[in-house]
């Protein structure tokens, strides 16, 4: 079976996962979803050199278009539920993930691609880059957080309307709205993503899985929730020997050595 994932190591405790179906738009089919799966719930979070992923998609034209409806054509009802049970696992494998994800999209990030962009910490894109959740329009709906994810990115009322019109929307509309975090030149947006996974990298880890925790775990909490949370986890900061190291490496003018405990 040709794999459907490429990792590309790229030094510091950086690593880009690359959606490698490029003839098929990068449309997702079970194989590339379970290969997902295994990659963000089992393989990258066990592996200490790990400090933050780039996700990509092979090619020019898309990140991805979401689920493969070649795939799809024919499945009884049952084989649909049990594929999308599968496609679900996988997304919370990556919403789940404790390091930083950023995506770096060119050309289409619609359906399932535009919540896998959606489920990235941050997103760089593009210009070219076109996002959509057009499930409406196929009968169905989104079903892998888009209908939580895009609001909570835009706002309620501008994605009920994007979501129930099934309508498209362009890199820079994404960006005024907040959903992508900076554009680029096409071509660009992959090394730029690298770049800034690069200085996150740079920080202490426990300092940068903490605040990912504190933020992912405060987000749609009641405020006195989320600030209790955030007391919780530097606290825990407050006693790690990296913390200790920030401090002497700041008074001592020097780099510092993040020793991960």
């Amino acid at each position: 079976m040709t794999r459907r994932l490429q990792l590309s190591e790229t030094g510091g405790g950086v690593v880009v996962v690359t959606l490698d179906r490029p003839q098929a738009m990068n449309a997702f089919d079970t194989a590339m979803a379970e290969e997902m799966l295994t990659l963000f719930g089992t393989t990258l979070r066990r592996r200490d050199d790990i400090r933050a992923v780039v996700l990509t998609g092979a090619g020019e034209r898309a990140f991805s278009v979401g689920a493969d409806l070649k795939e799809r054509a024919g499945m009884s009802n049952d084989a649909w539920r049990k594929q999308h049970a599968l496609y679900r696992d996988t997304f919370e494998s990556l919403w789940n993930f404790p390091w930083p994800v950023i995506a770096a999209v060119r050309g289409y990030a619609l359906g399932g691609g535009c919540e896998l962009a959606l489920g990235a910490d941050f997103v760089h894109a593009a210009e070219n880059a076109v996002f959509g959740l057009p499930e409406i329009t196929l009968g169905i709906m989104p079903g892998a957080g888009g209908t939580q994810l895009l609001p909570r990115a835009l706002g309620l009322r501008r994605a009920k309307e994007l979501i129930l019109t099934g309508e498209k929307f362009a890199a820079r509309e994404a960006h005024d709205w907040g959903l992508v975090n900076a554009l680029h030149p096409p071509g660009e947006e992959l090394e730029a993503a690298i770049a800034v996974a690069r200085r996150i990298a740079a920080n202490a880890p426990l300092a940068v899985q903490g605040a990912k925790r504190a933020m992912d775990g405060g987000i749609d909490a009641p405020l006195k929730v989320g600030l209790a949370l955030e007391v919780s986890v530097h606290q825990r900061l407050s006693a790690s020997d990296d913390r200790a190291e920030g401090v002497r490496a700041f008074n001592e003018k020097r780099t510092p050595e993040w020793k991960f405990r």
